[in-house]
């Protein structure tokens, strides 16, 4: 039976709705099955992969989770080879996602060893890990180091997005001068460089992170604009759920249950960040507050993690950098039993009862890490796929052993299927090559092929 003309729903223009508009606010859409070019779809059927793109002409999504101070390694590794894996300890949160992820073992940083430079394994592991630089050894305004893989890539294709790239922390200090051992601070806390002299500015304010993905206008503006919703008690959904409604109208079914989905992720996002904030700032002792000891870092965490994923799912950026905290850090973890300091219990010198406090910090820093993927997987594609199929996330560090300081077989996993151009589920061994040739791989993944070297590369990794 033929659908009656006035329930079938409105063609309309993907680049007049990329978002939804209202007095002082904006929403940036997901994609929509309705708004995909015919040249598109075409193209899922065509032999041949746009560069950059799915099979179906859908963007690939990159992104690097750092975290601190290396990884017990007899608990991070699968404990049998692909294809019948087994994940450890440590990964065991990401055994319902096995299927999405590659275990790379075998992969190396050769500038982040000591070499003449001495100690400050710290701000080189952090600073040569998506460089594959090494990095000039002072504390002065001299820095010296190397482009990292997301800015190179950034450089070749971040015009495409509203935003090049992102870069996120949830280490909320930052520090300048002297930091470990000779080195910069700029070294021990930046992931991202947009030139060897430069790195990128992070934002760890995930309030400042929403406004930056939803506000309109000029930063002032947007400051001005947010300040006056905040007076008013209104959230950005409001100001834009006219302009929503009439949007709804004219999509089909599946497109308007993912408009439902996506603004109700929206607004859960905003309540807890309003709730974070409802506590006002908090009371100023008028001393120097205790290493990394935040009100509550796994909510911090989890509330990045979202935003980043609504970044993706948004188009808003397809390329991003997380530090979960910056090398050498001695955070304490009183909520999973850990009262020390995580670099504290890293130099374990094989007490077992340190071994076992390391091993819930790794545990505690994936379980946040599993949630993420876990919403990567349930946020559903324009082609049906999930973001997380048509994403590459790396999860790692440039440190391997804490206790040893040591920087080879380093603790790197792969999530994601680039979009059908990578083979996930299987625990994979490089033979001792450097990082770097992992994410010159991903580079071209992302349509950036003429990216020649990256730091001490050698070449592409094969076999991923």
């Amino acid at each position: 039976m033929k659908t009656p003309a006035a329930a079938q729903p409105r063609p309309f223009s993907l680049s007049r709705r990329h978002f939804l508009r209202g007095v002082g606010a904006c929403v940036a859409l997901p994609f929509f099955e309705a708004g995909l070019p015919s040249l598109l779809r075409a193209a899922a059927a065509t032999p041949g992969v746009p560069l950059g793109a799915t099979p179906g002409g859908l963007p690939v999504r990159m992104a690097f989770v750092t975290l601190p101070n290396g990884m017990h390694q007899g608990n991070w590794w699968p404990v049998a080879d692909a294809p019948e894996f087994t994940l450890g300890q440590t990964m065991a949160p990401l055994t319902a996602l096995k299927s999405s992820l590659q275990v790379v073992g075998g992969l190396n940083h050769e500038n982040a060893t000591a070499g003449n430079d001495g100690g400050g394994d710290h701000a080189r592991a952090n600073a040569t890990f998506l460089t594959g630089a090494r990095a000039r050894k002072t504390d002065s305004a001299d820095i010296h180091l190397g482009v990292s893989i997301d800015q190179a890539v950034a450089q070749r294709v971040g015009h495409l997005t509203r935003f090049s790239s992102l870069e996120l922390s949830c280490e909320t200090e930052r520090r300048s001068g002297a930091c470990d051992t000779g080195y910069s601070c700029a070294y021990q806390y930046n992931v991202s460089w947009q030139s060897a002299t430069t790195p990128m500015a992070y934002e760890s304010n995930p309030r400042l992170v929403f406004e930056r993905l939803f506000g309109a206008g000029s930063p002032a503006e947007r400051q001005q604009n947010f300040a006056q919703l905040q007076a008013a008690q209104q959230s950005v959904l409001d100001v834009v759920m006219d302009d929503a409604r009439s949007l709804g109208r004219q999509l089909g079914r599946r497109d308007q249950q993912k408009l439902d989905e996506y603004l109700t992720s929206v607004r859960d996002l905003e309540r807890r960040i309003q709730h974070m904030e409802s506590f006002g700032p908090l009371p100023d002792p008028q001393i120097d507050a205790p290493a990394g000891v935040p009100a509550d870092y796994g909510e911090h965490m989890d509330l990045m993690f979202d935003l980043l994923t609504l970044a993706f799912q948004t188009d808003s950026t397809r390329i991003a950098t997380l530090i979960l905290a910056a090398d050498g850090t001695n955070r304490a973890f009183p909520q999973i039993g850990v009262p020390e300091g995580h670099h504290f219990c890293s130099h374990h010198q094989g007490k077992q009862e340190l071994i076992d406090k390391v091993a819930l910090i790794d545990r505690y820093y994936m379980e946040h890490f599993a949630r993420f993927l876990t919403k990567l997987q349930q946020t559903k594609d324009a082609d049906g796929r999930s973001i997380l199929d048509n994403s590459m996330i790396v999860y790692g560090c440039g440190n391997a052993d804490g206790n040893r300081h040591t920087h080879e077989n380093l603790p790197i996993l792969l999530a994601g299927g680039g979009g059908g151009s990578l083979n996930p589920g299987r625990y994979t061994k490089m033979g001792g090559q450097p990082a770097t040739n992992l994410f010159l791989s991903m580079a071209d993944r992302m349509g950036a092929t003429d990216l020649e070297r990256l730091g001490d590369s050698t070449g592409r990794l094969a076999g991923i």
